[in-house]
């Protein structure tokens, strides 16, 4: 699995470090443009051996890609022990956005800003999507780049319901098990209820009786997968994945 992604180390101007997996397509053509897709791994996943972040998600969205024949970009960046994606408790029963992002997740912006520039990116085609701890990352970077995505799937995470109108326009399609009890499912509950109130584009799985773990089935369910990587900014389509 790893040979299939390259180690890296992102270095900021101000000289802060983070570890992170590149996937690039095989035959990579610099003519062309490809989908892109960062991804956020949960709690268990941090470190410093840029390995444990593929662990769980990053599989399976690169086996649907060569599967169907979609050459992508797949960036996964690994969070320092200790340290989150978004500084606020996961229990709790709602937060609001830090004004500032955490260490982590301002070294991903970068990461993500570089990424664009430098390599055969199609712009409309920009998705992010996290499990747990990165659940809570993928809501918190589409909040604060909201002009950027073209699809997410944030998986048993939270955001901030009081966002919901900047990121209305985003096609996003929400997970969590019935009986989580790390992140309570009210977390994702409240964000689609945030969302519709404000006439947004989102959908909503909830897997009755799952647990944490509402992330394995997510990320080897075809129809998800075909959903994201189907939509596309300026041509955004509800029509796959309703079954």
């Amino acid at each position: 699995m790893a040979t299939d992604f390259d180690a890296k180390i992102f270095k900021s101007a101000k000289g802060k470090f983070l570890n992170y997996r590149i996937h690039l397509p095989e035959k990579l053509d610099p003519k062309k443009e490809y989908p892109f897709v960062l991804f956020f791994h949960g709690a268990g996943e941090r470190g410093s051996d840029n390995k444990k972040q593929l662990i769980h998600g990053v599989k399976d969205l690169l086996a649907y890609s060569k599967r169907k024949n979609v050459p992508s970009i797949i960036v996964a960046p690994q969070c320092l022990a200790g340290e989150q994606w978004v500084n606020t408790p996961w229990g709790d029963l709602s937060h609001k956005m830090p004004i500032e992002p955490s260490d982590s997740m301002q070294l991903t912006i970068e990461l993500l800003r570089e990424s664009i520039k430098t390599l055969p990116v199609d712009k409309r085609r920009i998705y992010v999507t996290g499990l747990s701890m990165g659940g809570f990352g993928t809501w918190d970077i589409l909040q604060r780049m909201p002009n950027i995505f073209a699809a997410a799937i944030p998986v048993c995470g939270g955001g901030d319901t009081e966002m919901a109108n900047a990121i209305k326009t985003i096609p996003l399609w929400v997970f969590h098990g019935g009986s989580d009890n790390a992140v309570k499912t009210k977390r994702s509950q409240d964000m689609v209820a945030a969302l519709r109130k404000v006439g947004g584009k989102v959908k909503y799985t909830e897997y009755r009786g799952v647990g944490h773990n509402s992330w394995d089935r997510t990320y080897r369910n075809e129809n998800a997968l075909a959903w994201l990587f189907h939509q596309s900014k300026g041509e955004q389509s509800d029509q796959l994945g309703e079954k």
